[in-house]
């Protein structure tokens, strides 16, 4: 028989940054730039949208890790150029890319990956 393994169901969203969440989700005059430390101390998990659209900054992965608890967890968007292709097979270059951008500087917080 199998282990038993551990699993935890998490709340989360796709993305922080919202204009119309200011001053509804996010107190009134809350800054911007704290935008993802005020969600992630509310949500136990967030998807990062970004990472579909474009490769992102290595310190953008770190500073993320940083602004966030240390039970918290990220969800990736696997970037288009991976997943929207007619022969997935044919996406290596693009998944070492991906993954060479700085993902592994998420650490213990990187979950899943869409």
């Amino acid at each position: 028989m199998p282990a038993a393994r551990k699993s935890s169901i998490r709340v989360g969203v796709g993305g922080w940054t919202f204009g119309p969440w200011r001053g509804r989700f996010y107190p009134p005059k809350w800054p911007q730039r704290r935008e993802l430390e005020y969600a992630a101390g509310k949500l136990s998990s967030i998807e990062i949208n970004g990472t579909f659209y474009g490769s992102q900054k290595s310190g953008s992965f770190a500073h993320w890790f940083d602004q966030t608890p240390d039970d918290f967890v990220f969800s990736l968007k696997a970037p288009r150029f991976v997943t929207n292709r007619r022969v997935l097979g044919e996406a290596g270059a693009s998944i070492e890319r991906f993954f060479a951008s700085g993902v592994a500087r998420l650490g213990e917080k990187l979950g899943p990956i869409n």
